[in-house]
């Protein structure tokens, strides 16, 4: 959906740099494709910041008024010229100075960042150091400017919003904060928790060694989706109890002592939160299939089975309580989002919504920089495994396919892995030659395709496919603070399968 966004500004004259080890469609309509090696995004963010720093480019008004901690900042990037950027990043110096002048000289600039920036050992230094050059340019809080994360589904966003993390409340509001605590023991009548909770991959390692008992996994497919897919079918298993909510019996749903049967987003009400955050309602067009629910009436039905009354009359009736306990959506009904939605914060009844954040402080008042450090990657390529596996999805697919491969006529059914034609040529592997793939980590066996847009050293794959569950291959190697995995990165080998 944001590609055709970006291709419409295309055809109005703006200037497209992509970022991306692999030569994509959207990188073949850039002006410039930096094709990078994987992992080292800090490399080459700081070289960009340094050539705008060295030729004076950056917005000093906005520095000064908007942001703190510069002069470490500058200091840590005056270490990364492009002439010693350009050997580790893989990078030419002339492209780097380019983009760097182009995006510093801009009137108005966006960055688009994806799961390649932040599905790294790194990835929350990769996320501060796009941070600082947004800053550094004065790249935000401006009309068509600032930083997007696209999310990889429709309402990750909204999730968020509503406290799907381990840490934090709706809105964002923090545990264990003691005001914020007892408005939501008030409203819901019960207890909450004073622990704060684990990520998903943290839970698996804990229900495989035993700590967790029971899970509860509704919307997701983390049989196919998950890192060290073999630690989470050993999790699964071990589970004492194990309820799948979805749409159709994916892989992970085969391993539940309980199945329910899940409405789709056209079969029930409510609102999706996207990317821009843009509150949008969505409305039934057709009554659930068979016995399927929508995912709120399952959860009110279980919670009163479980002794606590919870009891909404309608989806609209959610939005209320939401709008009572959390700030920034406190002036978003029903009512308000009949026609294109609204940005949030909107605080009160009757507000606009925030179209642009940011726009005269930020949540903490002044932007600060960090001074972030490039470190090679926790997992490196040796003599065993001398190729880097990234990980993705092919356009045509969703997620896990467990919807996208059931239509009848689908495209790329099947998970090739693809690698440069000089890796080919020395590996012996042909076109649809079948080929063994082992990591550190564990084996599949795929199908090979040559693809003439990867550099050398690189191979890639997607996870669409339960016959080829790739995601064997990447290890428990993760972010430290985000805890998100590391799948852009694994260091893997290719022979011909003997079978």
């Amino acid at each position: 959906m944001i590609a055709i966004h970006v291709q419409k500004a295309l055809r109005k004259g703006a200037v497209l740099a992509v970022v991306d080890p692999r030569l994509t469609e959207i990188a073949a309509r850039a002006r410039y494709h930096l094709q990078i090696k994987p992992g080292t995004d800090i490399a080459l963010l700081n070289g960009l910041a340094n050539v705008i720093i060295a030729e004076d480019l950056w917005d000093k008004e906005f520095v000064a008024t908007r942001t703190e901690n510069f002069k470490a900042f500058e200091e840590e990037v005056g270490g990364y010229p492009p002439e010693s950027v350009t050997p580790v990043c893989s990078v030419p110096e002339h492209i780097i100075r380019a983009v760097a002048r182009g995006y510093a000289g801009a009137s108005k600039a966006v960055i688009l960042y994806t799961m390649g920036l932040t599905q790294h050992t790194c990835g929350t230094n990769n996320v501060m150091a796009i941070a600082n050059l947004a800053m550094l340019c004065g790249h935000i809080g401006k009309e068509s400017c600032g930083i997007y994360p696209l999310r990889g589904q429709n309402n990750v966003q909204g999730a968020c919003d509503m406290g799907a993390l381990p840490n934090l409340l709706p809105g964002y509001q923090p545990l264990d904060d003691p005001k914020v605590r007892a408005k939501f023991k008030a409203a819901w009548n019960a207890p909450l928790p004073r622990k704060e909770g684990l990520t998903a991959p943290e839970m698996f390692e804990a229900a495989a060694e035993g700590r967790i008992k029971a899970m509860y996994i509704v919307g997701e497919n983390p049989l196919l989706t998950e890192a060290d897919s073999n630690l989470v079918k050993r999790a699964l298993q071990k589970l004492e109890f194990l309820v799948v909510q979805d749409l159709f019996l994916t892989e992970t749903a085969q391993y539940a002592h309980v199945v329910l049967p899940a409405a789709s987003f056209a079969e029930k009400e409510g609102s999706f939160t996207n990317t821009e955050r843009r509150v949008q309602r969505i409305r039934q067009a057709i009554p659930p299939v068979g016995e399927a629910k929508p995912d709120g009436e399952i959860v009110c039905l279980l919670a009163r089975a479980m002794g606590y009354p919870m009891w909404y009359s309608s989806p609209m009736e959610v939005m209320a309580e939401i709008a009572s306990l959390t700030p920034i959506y406190g002036g978003i009904s029903y009512a308000y989002l009949d026609k294109e939605g609204l940005f949030w914060p909107c605080p009160a009844p009757g507000h606009p919504g925030t179209r642009i954040l940011h726009q005269k402080r930020f949540v903490r008042g002044k932007g600060l920089f960090h001074p972030i450090k490039f470190i090679q990657p926790d997992e490196q390529p040796d003599a065993e495994y001398p190729l880097l596996l990234i990980t993705g999805r092919y356009l045509t697919h969703y997620h896990s396919g467990s919807m996208t491969r059931r239509t009848p006529l689908g495209f790329y059914q099947q998970t090739w892995v693809e690698l440069s034609g000089e890796d080919a040529a020395r590996l012996d592997i042909s076109f649809r030659d079948r080929v063994t793939l082992t990591s550190r980590w564990g084996t599949v066996k795929m199908i090979a395709t040559v693809n003439e847009n990867l550099p050398r050293g690189v191979v890639f794959a997607t996870f669409h496919s339960a016959e080829n569950p790739v995601n064997i291959l990447v290890g428990p190697l993760r972010d430290p603070r985000a805890k998100i995995p590391a799948f852009k990165g694994v260091a893997v080998r290719i022979e011909k399968a003997t079978r």
